[in-house]
């Protein structure tokens, strides 16, 4: 029997990998679709050689073949180290992978994300420990890669300096995974970005200690325009191609489907475990073209940065999120702008909506009403909250959404001891 399940359990593991190297591929594809070669290899050096704090659209700096071939490769490498690594493919490599994937259209790229993860390796060889143990903080930590780029646009006379970004992204790589286990206590796994939290509580550090040095951070929105029908076709494609894939898989049923909503979501929970790979894929189908729906039923565009946050409600559907907790969350972000000074179509309003998300848990343990509550504080804390680390943490909502917990689950726990 257990030989059994252990056979099962490799065989769905593989059914994940073969579809992720499904995605890669397909981000490849759609980027020679949209531009030649040349064009793609431009953009790509492009992308590379760009400083890529908070908002820098991959799409504006290289263009959509350059984005989406950056964006394939990133996700092509991190399945290769997590193949070396031997871990077992399930729901949370479903998301660190769909969260790669999503930032390199903003942030990340196949330079600045590597002495992130090779710092985490050398931190796991230090503690004489299997680098298994340490991959997914490795890239998760990759929010933090603007922090390569930056430092490596420092040099004497204008000249970049890539040895120093690499050196000092080896070292916060070497410092995510004690920092990151504390700050999961903080929250208590109610924050699904955890890392997120960790990047930028580092972030606020090193970009204190960098504007110590003299090193001043400007102010990016890069912010692509006028994509929604190409783009819109291509998220349409991806997430029926689930949806359908996942309903054939299933006995061409849905069985299951509203049943993954039993979940609150709190870490950990991994629907491919708890409920099976085929009704995994139909949650993340179903989120991704809720999401999409969103972002253009208010107005929004369909960019870099939209597409990295619709991919993370997406890869989160396998690993915490379901229609159930996340709607409340959201609509607490929607409901907070009629009171407020900005509309739900501005960038950083727009990706808060998709990133507060991540808050999905507490709506699932304590109930809609402090979903919606939780939804409301984000959208005015992450708008505030981006000086402090200056743009440097790529995941500026898991952070806010790690501030959130700290004030909202005291007052929870209060209330619920007088009642």
């Amino acid at each position: 029997m257990k030989n059994l399940l252990t056979y099962q359990k490799e065989k769905q593991g593989l059914y994940v990998e073969y579809s992720m190297v499904a995605l890669s591929v397909l981000m490849i594809v759609f980027a020679f679709i949209c531009d030649s070669p040349w064009e793609i290899g431009a953009g790509v050096v492009r992308i590379i050689m760009t400083q890529a704090g908070l908002i820098t659209d991959s799409i504006v700096v290289g263009g959509l073949g350059g984005a989406f071939m950056n964006a394939g490769l990133v996700t092509l490498l991190s399945i290769f180290l997590l193949r070396l690594t031997h871990v077992n493919f399930t729901g949370m490599t479903i998301a660190c992978l769909f969260l790669m994937a999503g930032f390199s259209l903003f942030g990340k790229d196949i330079f600045n994300i590597l002495p992130i993860i090779l710092g985490g390796y050398l931190y796991a060889k230090y503690k004489g420990e299997p680098y298994s143990k340490y991959i997914y903080i490795s890239m998760y930590g990759t929010a933090l890669a603007p922090v390569v780029t930056e430092v490596t646009s420092i040099g004497s006379n204008g000249n970049p300096n890539p040895v120093l970004g690499f050196l000092v992204g080896v070292f916060i790589g070497f410092i995510l995974p004690p920092i990151s286990a504390y700050t999961l206590r903080v929250h208590q796994g109610y924050n699904l970005y955890n890392v997120g939290f960790t990047a930028g509580l580092i972030g606020m550090v090193l970009a204190s200690l960098l504007k110590s040095f003299g090193l001043n951070f400007e102010t990016r929105l890069e912010w692509s325009t006028g994509y929604n029908l190409l783009l819109g076709g291509f998220l349409v494609v991806l997430f029926v191609s689930m949806l359908v894939a996942g309903f054939i898989w299933n006995g061409c049923s849905f069985n299951g489907l509203w049943r993954i909503t039993r979940h609150t979501g709190r870490a950990v929970a991994d629907f491919v475990i708890l409920d099976g790979y085929p009704v995994t894929l139909m949650n993340m189908g179903l989120l991704g073209l809720v999401s999409t729906w969103y972002v253009l039923t208010v107005g929004g565009e369909l960019n870099g940065p939209t597409i990295g946050g619709i991919f993370t409600v997406c890869g989160f559907a396998a690993f915490g999120k379901h229609i159930r907790n996340i709607t409340p969350v959201v609509l607490g972000v929607v409901l907070s702008s009629f009171m407020m000074t900005w509309s739900l179509e501005e960038p950083a309003v727009l990706l808060a909506a998709l990133f507060a998300t991540g808050l999905a848990p507490i709506a699932g343990q304590f109930g809609w009403g402090w979903g919606i509550v939780a939804g409301v504080i984000h959208a005015s804390v992450v708008l505030n909250v981006g000086f402090l680390h200056a743009g440097l943490n790529l995941y500026n909502n898991g952070f806010s959404a790690g501030l959130v917990c700290m004030v909202i689950l005291p007052l929870i726990e209060a209330m619920r001891r007088e009642r």
